[in-house]
């Protein structure tokens, strides 16, 4: 990406725009869309408001790319999981990255997707909801990619994909709030294995 694009007022930014992008989803991701205050990211950013506005635009649209930079990065895990040759393997895969992704030390605990606008008042609405489509977006991928398992006879015919694609990505999404609660990797493991155990045999 390039580092020093133009400004409205034709001067260039000092700053790397994809490395504050970064830092901006780092911050959302641990503090949510109103618990990051303006100060708290642009002091994270390593630059002004100002800048922050030139770059990015408002508030609103730097969550909308740092959403977009977490889906291609941190959860891009769904996209590999569909690539599955098994349903089971699908959910498997799914649950695996919904673990690692939301318990790296290296990163804030739980799902920005997830818990970024949960409490969020009558300003962060118009983010709530785009958290709402982009968490029904993942259940759709996954609902769709069962309803190719049943047609392909590897879940039986009479297996609802709706409701299976329901059932896995609300484990994911409890799996993310566990985890940002502080439960480990190993319990959470312990409890999808436990789930899956009920998978519908083939």
């Amino acid at each position: 990406m390039e580092t020093k694009q133009k400004g409205p007022s034709g001067r260039p930014r000092g700053f790397d725009a994809d490395e504050a992008l970064e830092r901006a989803m780092l911050v959302f991701w641990e503090h949510g869309y109103e618990g990051a205050s303006l100060a708290r990211l642009t002091s994270a950013m390593g630059i002004s408001t100002t800048s922050m506005y030139a770059a990015f635009g408002n508030k609103e649209e730097l969550f909308r790319r740092a959403l977009e930079r977490y889906t291609e990065g941190p959860s891009a895990y769904l996209v590999r999981a569909l690539e599955e040759p098994t349903a089971l393997g699908v959910a498997t895969a799914i649950l695996a990255g919904t673990i690692r992704t939301t318990t790296i030390p290296s990163h804030p605990q739980g799902c920005m997707g997830v818990q970024g606008a949960l409490a969020a008042g009558d300003s962060g609405r118009e983010v709530r909801d785009l958290l709402v489509v982009w968490r029904n977006n993942g259940y759709v991928c996954v609902r769709e990619r069962f309803q190719r398992a049943v047609d392909d006879g590897d879940l039986p015919a009479e297996t609802d994909p709706g409701l299976l694609a329901r059932y896995v990505t609300t484990l994911a999404h409890g799996i993310a709030v566990h985890a940002a609660s502080g439960v480990c990797s190993d319990e959470l493991q312990a409890m999808t294995d436990a789930a899956l155990r009920t998978w519908p045999p083939s």
